[in-house]
């Protein structure tokens, strides 16, 4: 029988547990807050951004959207993320994607000041992840720190393991090779241009796809000897507005060890990690105080 990573046992597991963080840090005068930058109306964006508003507020922090104008000046921008950066009452700041107008040209990634980087993708943040500096109080990347909590929770140990990266870009696949390679697997990473994906995925024991496309991986793909573990990042809708992941499921379920469901596994991982980003980022703001 394949194992279903489902997310939902692991949330369960770590609500409880961030609730009393969170009440212990409001014991002692700080209450920590997420704020959210947004620019336009994106709907997409805006639901993305419900979802971490009621996990932040389930959890007993505060949460605040700062909507700008599509019509907002790089000038305008930079004068609201100084503002935010220089708030001491914001613990935590996120700039959702995508970004119109002037903005968009901005260094993005630098605008959130490290400390302050629940999303990890800072450059001083990104540099600690490169060079091996990750501990408890890290800011990681929120994808890659959600998949090797899930693995964790599971007790799939990736130490000695052979493991598959698919993409590679810098919000999930360079730093999902980082983490598994400090975690003791041997990493390839694959993308557009590698030549045959299933030479690499047949003799992986862990995949992890993210890629962006549907039915990127079937059953053909794997080896039912090997027993590997797929981890589906993908977040993909199809004509009827379904969401899919890259995996077709049905198919590369039948010959896995264990795999993620589409929607149920990865994503709400990414947004509770989230929110302990949030929190450590209270802790660490708090001890340097």
């Amino acid at each position: 029988m394949t194992l279903l990573l489902k997310a939902q046992p692991l949330v369960d597991v770590r609500i409880p547990e961030m609730q009393q963080l969170c009440s212990r840090l409001k014991a002692q005068g700080i209450t920590p807050k997420l704020v959210v930058v947004l620019v336009g109306d994106n709907p997409a964006s805006l639901s993305y951004i419900t979802n971490k508003r009621k996990l932040c507020e389930k959890v007993g922090a505060s949460f605040e959207l700062r909507q700008l104008p599509p019509s907002t000046t790089a000038t305008d921008f930079l004068e609201a993320m100084n503002g935010i950066n220089t708030d001491p009452s914001v613990h935590g700041c996120i700039i959702q994607l995508p970004v119109y107008g002037e903005s968009a040209g901005l260094k993005l990634e630098a605008l959130v000041d490290a400390h302050k980087d629940v999303d990890g993708f800072h450059p001083t943040n990104t540099a600690n992840l490169y060079l091996g500096r990750v501990h408890v109080k890290s800011l990681l990347p929120c994808t890659p720190k959600g998949v090797m909590s899930l693995l964790k929770h599971y007790k799939i140990d990736v130490k000695g393991k052979t493991a598959v990266v698919i993409g590679r870009s810098q919000i999930v696949g360079k730093p999902m090779s980082l983490l598994l390679n400090l975690a003791g697997a041997t990493v390839t990473m694959c993308h557009s241009g590698t030549g045959d994906l299933s030479e690499h995925t047949r003799r992986a024991d862990i995949v992890i796809s993210a890629v962006g496309k549907i039915n990127l991986l079937t059953a053909q793909h794997f080896d039912p000897a090997r027993k590997t573990v797929v981890i589906d990042v993908g977040m993909n809708k199809n004509a009827g507005g379904k969401l899919l992941g890259d995996c077709d499921f049905n198919s590369v379920q039948s010959v896995v060890a264990a795999i993620t469901p589409v929607p149920g596994g990865v994503g709400p991982m990414t947004v509770l990690s989230l929110i302990e980003n949030l929190l450590t980022a209270a802790q660490n703001q708090k001890e340097n105080v």
